[in-house]
């Protein structure tokens, strides 16, 4: 590539954002994840209880990872990327609950993500829920 479009480039991936909408993030937690994670997202949910594994306490995922909200974990473990068994694992496949156009966001390591607008929603509203 010619320098000029390298440089181009380098310029407009690191300004790249996608609208984030916290409030349709918080409505697919209350409607997908609230029911084993809590309403308050601490692993309460009602259905904790019959669960082998316990849920995660989802407002500690930035102190677990040592003050980095884990954006790029999140993203592939709703989306299906880590591999989840539907039965033993600590938690069901959700992916094809969040399937949308194909966007991008920056992950916690800087590098771009694609994934779907309804996954970048609620990983949004769940960064606003760390401790």
């Amino acid at each position: 590539m010619k320098p000029l479009v390298v440089s181009l480039i380098l310029f407009i991936i690191p300004t790249f954002t996608v609208a984030q909408n916290t409030d349709a993030g918080r409505v697919l937690f209350e409607n997908h994840c609230a029911t084993c994670h809590g309403n308050d997202a601490q692993g309460a949910g009602p259905m904790s209880q019959v669960l082998m594994i316990p849920p995660s306490d989802l407002t500690q995922l930035s102190a677990k990872a040592g003050g980095t909200f884990p954006i790029s974990y999140l993203v592939a473990k709703v989306d299906g990327r880590v591999p989840l068994l539907s039965h033993g694992s600590p938690m069901p496949l959700f992916g094809p609950f969040f399937e949308g156009k194909g966007v991008a966001m920056r992950g916690d390591d800087g590098i771009l993500i694609m994934t779907s607008q309804p996954i970048i929603d609620l990983v949004t509203y769940l960064e606003t829920l760390q401790e």
